[in-house]
């Protein structure tokens, strides 16, 4: 069911379009039924099961980091994470780079911004976003990617679209000045398709693959 459905999937998005297979809380034989299908962006939510699994599965999975990122455990991932989808601090971002020039590498980071009515959604507001753009090009060992966005939880689309275009208007906005700017990260397994009608280029998808989460 995993290989049929990620097969389903990736023919339905452009080209243009990566997908990162969301495998928290799935076990490592899930992820490698979606490797041996030639899939290797993986995201995990929390520090310990993305060390864990980093451990335990191919080194040429790329791993993301996709849930709420602590400083004090930025170090356990330093080493070998692809990307970092939520930095949403200027503390965050800066320990990011210290990390990672331990490590002698580069790591690449996403922005996120919040576009959720939901208060409980973590996100920086426009002016925090200019904030840290600018503090980014001091830092060596980060390259800030683009933004990445969730929209809220709801059944109501027109909600979910008008995020969306916010969240496509402000990365626009903000690529005229920041031409390093790529990555526009929204759409998750309920709402991926409408995501990408609004200019999203990588969607993070895990129910839609792997089946519900128990």
């Amino acid at each position: 069911m995993i290989a049929e459905n990620l097969r389903k999937i990736q023919a339905s998005i452009p080209d243009n379009v990566s997908l990162v297979a969301v495998s928290k809380t799935k076990p490592n034989s899930a992820i490698m039924t979606a490797y041996r299908e030639g899939h290797r962006a993986f995201g995990e939510n929390k520090v310990q099961d993305l060390a864990a699994k980093a451990e335990e599965l191919p080194k040429d999975i790329q791993w993301h980091m996709i849930g709420h990122l602590q400083t004090n455990k930025v170090k356990y991932i330093a080493p070998f994470v692809h990307l970092i989808h939520g930095i949403d601090s200027l503390k965050l971002l800066k320990e990011v780079d210290k990390r990672a020039k331990q490590q002698h590498r580069i790591i690449d980071c996403l922005l996120q911004v919040h576009i959720a009515e939901e208060s409980s959604k973590f996100g920086l507001s426009i002016d925090e976003l200019e904030l840290l753009m600018a503090e980014s090009s001091g830092l060596e060992n980060i390259a800030v990617k683009g933004f990445m966005g969730m929209a809220t939880n709801t059944t109501d689309t027109s909600i979910i679209r008008k995020e969306f275009v916010y969240l496509k208007q402000t990365f626009t906005q903000f690529q005229t000045e920041y031409c390093e700017l790529q990555i526009l990260s929204m759409g998750m397994s309920g709402d991926y398709t409408l995501a990408i009608e609004e200019g999203s280029t990588m969607v993070r998808v895990g129910s839609a693959i792997f089946g519900s989460r128990s």
